[in-house]
């Protein structure tokens, strides 16, 4: 049995495969490795993972995970997957190559993920050949839900947001400022962030609020995406939740920008279960 795991700082999917092609999901919470050390991943996993799948009958386990960009990350996350699965083979990865094989296959591309945070890269088919840095929600993360999380918070405190909607936003998240600042300062203040992407969803008919998301993907393209050799070649792919919630307004940007749409997912999950499940000779589901 292999398990194939998408993980981004919100929730994490686990898919346990057998050889026969029967599939089993699990959710946790998000693991990230800039946030989270070995002994909470192995916390996390031995209360929410270990009592729903039997792990002694895992061979493989392929985790793709958002923070897993460096050797020291990845060996964060790897000893605390080492600690629950003690007999199976590991395979960390960046979460940027599973948005790259689940959406690009093995055509050329650019990737990108808009969730909690936000990535992109360069895609030949095989590997990734470039990668605009990701500065993570304190100075970067442009697209994402934390990037529009903190465009919502400014124009609130800041008395730019137009009253009617400022009630609204004060109503929901905002009664208390204290209690905002202790989860803007807090232990996972991207998450939090990004929870506020849910009032921008629910108000797009609000110029406003449309021109502050229209302003984000705006600069998450030129920061990004504009960088790559040959971007008005390739076609642009995007994974994640905000991509998924805001697709319409990510193409309307995409043919501002001339660039060419390719498919938004809202998950790779399965997509990389049948990558790998094609790399080990077993058949696709």
């Amino acid at each position: 049995m292999i398990v194939v795991t998408d993980s981004g700082s919100t929730k994490a999917d686990w898919v346990f495969a057998t050889p026969k092609g029967t599939h089993s999901l699990v959710q946790t919470m998000g693991l990230n490795p800039f946030f989270h050390s070995a002994d909470v991943i192995e916390r996390v996993l031995g209360d929410e993972l270990v009592p729903h799948a039997d792990l002694a009958m895992v061979d493989a386990v392929y985790f793709y995970g958002s923070g897993c960009s460096d050797a020291k990350r990845v060996g964060i996350m790897t000893d605390g997957l080492q600690r629950v699965f003690p007999k199976a083979y590991i395979q960390v990865d960046h979460d940027l190559l599973a948005a790259a094989r689940a959406t690009c296959g093995h055509e050329q591309g650019i990737a990108c993920i808009l969730g909690t945070g936000s990535n992109s890269c360069l895609f030949d088919g095989i590997h990734i050949l470039d990668n605009i840095t990701s500065l993570g929600y304190l100075v970067g993360d442009e697209g994402s839900g934390s990037h529009l999380g903190k465009y919502l918070i400014r124009g609130y405190f800041y008395r730019e947001m137009p009253s009617h909607i400022a009630s609204k936003f004060c109503i929901e998240f905002a009664s208390d400022k204290s209690a905002v600042l202790d989860q803007i300062y807090g232990t996972s203040p991207n998450v939090y962030l990004a929870s506020l992407a849910t009032f921008v969803h629910q108000h797009l008919e609000e110029p406003y609020i449309r021109d502050l998301a229209m302003t984000s993907f705006r600069t998450f393209i030129q920061r990004h995406i504009l960088k790559y050799p040959n971007h008005q070649e390739l076609p642009v792919h995007f994974i994640g939740s905000i991509a998924y919630h805001f697709g319409d307004l990510l193409h309307d940007i995409l043919k501002e920008f001339q660039l060419s749409p390719g498919i938004i997912l809202r998950k790779p999950i399965d997509r990389l279960v049948a990558y790998h499940q094609e790399q080990a000779g077993e058949p696709l589901q």
